[in-house]
C-alpha cells in the first residue's frame, strides 16, 4: 500500500478478516507505534511515509539506504564542474592552500521522488582520477568508496530550512525543515572530500549506536 492510503475502518477489518473488532484494533495501535500507520482523529488509519534511518558513525550507501525501504532507487547528475578552490571550499575541505576541486550536484531518489540533495566537492590533490569519471550512471560516493581507502570521517549534522534550491530539488515548500549531514573524510593526513547530504526532516532520522564507557 502506497504511502497516504487509507486503510479500511476496524469494523470492516474485523469482518473482512473474521475477527473481532477489539483484535483490530490492538493490530492498528501496534503499527500505529512503530510509524508504519497514521492515526487521524474522525478520519481513520493511513499508510505513512517510510522514514529512512542512517547511522551517524557509518559512511553508507545511500542506495542502500533506499532500497532497505522496499523502494526503487534512482540516481541524477544535476552538475559537475573542475575549478580552482576557493575560499569557502578550503574551509569545508580542509585546506591550507589553493588547489583543484571537483564540484558535484547530485539527486538521489527513492521510489521516483526526490530522497536526498548531495552537494560534494572532491580534493583533486588527492583523487586525481576523479577529474575523468563522468559520474553520469553512479554517484561520486561508492566510486570513492571502492578507490580510496579512507582513514577518518568527520560527521557534522544540523537542521536547516529548505531555501529555493534545495525545494525545489526535493519537491518541498521553501522553508520546509530539513536534516543535513555534513561529513569529509581524509586518508593518512589527506581531505579526500566533503560532502553535504541535504534529507527532506519528516523523511529521515540519524541513529547511533553506543555502549557505556568502562569504569577506569
Amino acid at each position: 500500500m502506497a504511502p497516504g492510503f487509507r486503510i479500511p475502518f476496524e469494523v470492516d477489518l474485523a469482518e473482512q478478516y473474521n475477527c473481532s473488532r477489539m483484535t483490530v484494533n490492538k493490530a492498528l495501535t501496534q503499527l500505529a507505534k512503530t510509524g508504519l500507520i497514521e492515526r487521524r482523529r474522525k478520519s481513520g488509519s493511513y499508510v505513512t511515509q517510510p522514514q529512512a534511518q542512517s547511522a551517524v558513525l557509518e559512511i553508507r550507501d545511500i542506495k542502500l539506504e533506499v532500497q532497505s525501504l522496499g523502494l526503487a532507487y534512482d540516481y541524477r547528475l544535476v552538475a559537475k564542474s573542475r575549478r580552482r578552490s576557493t575560499a569557502e571550499d578550503r574551509r569545508r575541505l580542509g585546506l591550507e592552500g589553493p588547489t583543484a576541486v571537483l564540484e558535484i550536484n547530485c539527486i538521489h531518489l527513492a521510489g521516483g521522488r526526490p530522497f536526498c540533495v548531495e552537494q560534494r566537492l572532491i580534493n583533486l590533490a588527492a583523487v586525481p582520477d576523479a577529474v575523468s569519471e563522468s559520474f553520469e550512471e553512479s554517484a561520486p560516493g561508492p566510486w570513492l568508496l571502492n578507490r580510496v581507502p579512507w582513514s577518518a570521517a568527520e560527521h557534522t549534522i544540523r537542521a536547516v530550512a529548505a531555501d529555493d534550491t534545495i525545494a525545489a530539488a526535493l519537491g518541498i515548500a521553501v522553508g520546509t525543515a530539513c536534516l543535513t549531514v555534513e561529513r569529509r573524510t581524509w586518508s593518512n593526513g589527506a581531505y579526500i572530500t566533503h560532502v553535504r547530504l541535504i534529507y527532506p526532516g519528516e523523511r529521515h532520522a540519524l541513529v547511533a549506536n553506543f555502549t557505556p564507557s568502562q569504569p577506569k
